[in-house]
């Protein structure tokens, strides 16, 4: 893997260890209060940064362009907020919402970015021989 597949893969394997030690935690504690960020961390972190990190495996043109560096600056800070900021609302910070939804529009604009980035990709692919 190079470039922001790489980058992808790196950010995915550290939401897993993070949402997987926040899921510990919660079993541990009995206090599922962070329930919501741990499956937002598995979801939104582990989950799509592993299928944006392969599709720009599997796509090297895609990777090349200056919009992927962009996409993946963009999912990883708005994550970050996104994931942080939950964290923080959930433990009883209401003041921390409009980073939560500053984030959550900011990934939620990554998301579309990667469609913008993918889709034309996939349709103009030629057939593996």
């Amino acid at each position: 893997m190079q470039g922001v597949a790489r980058n992808f893969f790196t950010l995915a394997v550290i939401y897993a260890l993070a949402g997987m030690a926040l899921g510990l935690y919660m079993s541990i504690s009995q206090d599922h209060t962070q329930m919501p960020v741990h499956a937002h961390t598995m979801v939104a972190g582990w989950l799509m940064s592993s299928v944006f990190a392969f599709f720009y495996h599997l796509f090297p043109a895609a990777r090349g362009k200056a919009l992927a560096k962009v996409h993946f600056w963009l999912t990883a800070v708005s994550g970050i907020g996104l994931l942080v900021g939950l964290f923080f609302l959930l433990g009883g910070n209401p003041a921390i919402e409009p980073v939560v939804a500053a984030s959550s529009m900011g990934f939620y604009a990554a998301m579309f970015l990667f469609v913008f980035i993918a889709l034309p990709t996939v349709w103009k692919s030629q057939p593996a021989n």
